[in-house]
């Protein structure tokens, strides 16, 4: 049983393992799996292994980064991005609003006209755009926002840009200017734009380094879900027993963590209430030959296409396949129950269209996989939502982290910082 003074962390994740790493001691961490890792571990079948999706490390904290390659005892590549669109038969390099060359004439002149109208417009205006249509229109025009932008954001989030607030995209949108849109059209490639120009990447795929983070972390408490909160006894309710903490790291999905607090205020509930997210439904193929595409991923916004991205976890690092052979995560655009049956020979004619395989029979087989909180929805209620929610937690020695923690679109190391910084803010309290 822990003692009252020490720290219960909620989730085994990277997030939560980092809080753990940062504390160093008088922790105790709570798994509902019986692996470590979240949503960023490492399934192995048949000499192939797959992530959850692409999760990739970029950094700008060096001291973080250091860390990592400390965990990894050096086993990761460092990696330039290799990113390409799919769009009306052609691959064109990321990102599409500074690389247009290659597509029909047509496209080119109408993403150019509408570029240059919608920056002759925006001049003098200093609001703010309110949503993220409206932040594509003004930076990018008509025609990318058509030919790109809109179809997609709506593939990847399950819900229309007009929908999306423009808080998030700062970060992750890369917003070229004239010079570069121009240069792109004409054929000089602008690759080296975004957050995510370059990463680093295990040997092993990212299972590795939260395995890695799991052997220094003890002790983990798996199959282990907790049952209620009470915040004013503190203490957690796990099977029948109450666990007392001096403070509670939570990396669950905001609105979950929410759900298990014993009578939480009403505007608590509330706020907790109007969040939204999006699930994401995807495949896990493995090919009996090598990929067709020597890219990381492709992003394909055409609506016809039942996917949005695939990417080769095999172009990232060879040991994650057999020799000579491949496997892929493939993003798929409808949230409903998948088909294999149906659905498996409609993603093999479009992975043929795209030169990654020959035909289906290439395909060795496919896993299909979801995950239930993908894509936090960021509307008209978000900002307010979540800080009503986070500042009551954090004023009850309650500290939530992470993606879903903290509800927001993030990197991984978002999630390796917050944890550290919560194992800070912990060892600060009475």
């Amino acid at each position: 049983m822990p003692r009252k003074d020490d720290v219960i962390i909620l989730g085994a994740g990277m997030a939560g393992m980092a809080a753990a790493l940062g504390l160093g001691r008088g922790y105790r961490v709570l798994e509902r799996r019986d692996v470590p890792g979240g949503l960023c571990d490492t399934i192995e079948e048949g000499g192939f292994r797959f992530d959850r999706t692409g999760h990739l490390l970029h950094f700008k904290n060096p001291s973080t980064r250091e860390m990592v390659l400390d965990l990894l005892d050096g086993r990761a590549f460092e990696i330039a991005r290799r990113a390409h669109i799919w769009s009306e038969g052609v691959y064109t390099p990321y990102p599409y609003q500074a690389n247009t060359y290659g597509l029909p004439r047509q496209t080119v002149a109408e993403c150019l006209k509408g570029f240059i109208e919608a920056r002759v417009a925006a001049r003098g205006v200093k609001s703010r755009p309110r949503t993220f249509e409206e932040f594509i229109l003004r930076n990018f025009g008509d025609g990318i926002a058509r030919r790109f932008m809109i179809p997609y954001n709506s593939k990847l989030w399950g819900v229309h840009p007009r929908e999306i607030s423009s808080d998030w995209c700062s970060r992750f949108v890369p917003v070229p200017g004239v010079e570069e849109v121009v240069a792109g059209a004409v054929g000089l490639t602008q690759e080296r734009m975004g957050y995510n120009a370059s990463f680093l990447y295990p040997e092993d795929g990212i299972g590795a380094l939260t395995a890695a983070m799991a052997r220094r972390v003890a002790p983990i408490d798996f199959r282990t879900l907790p049952r209620a909160i009470d915040v004013k006894k503190r203490r957690v309710l796990v099977g029948g027993d109450f666990l007392p903490y001096r403070a509670l790291v939570s990396t669950l999905p905001l609105p979950r963590l929410v759900s298990l607090l014993v009578d939480p205020p009403v505007a608590v509930a509330r706020a907790a209430s109007l969040m939204r997210c999006t699930s994401l439904r995807y495949l896990d193929v493995a090919l009996d030959r090598p990929s067709g595409a020597d890219h990381h991923w492709a992003y394909v916004p055409e609506p016809r296409l039942p996917f949005y991205r695939v990417g080769c976890y095999s172009n990232f690092s060879e040991r994650m396949a057999p020799r000579r052979k491949a496997n892929l995560y493939v993003e798929l655009a409808s949230r409903a129950p998948i088909r294999l049956a149906s659905l498996v020979p409609k993603v093999a004619a479009g992975l043929a269209e795209m030169g990654i395989i020959r035909s289906a029979s290439d395909i060795a087989f496919a896993r299909p996989r979801r995950i239930e909180f993908a894509y936090v929805v960021y509307d008209r209620h978000h900002g307010a939502a979540v800080k009503t929610v986070l500042s009551w937690l954090e004023r009850n020695r309650i500290l939530s982290i992470g993606r879903y923690g903290r509800w927001e679109y993030a990197a991984m190391e978002d999630a390796l910082d917050q944890g550290l910084d919560a194992a800070r803010k912990v060892s600060r309290l009475a």
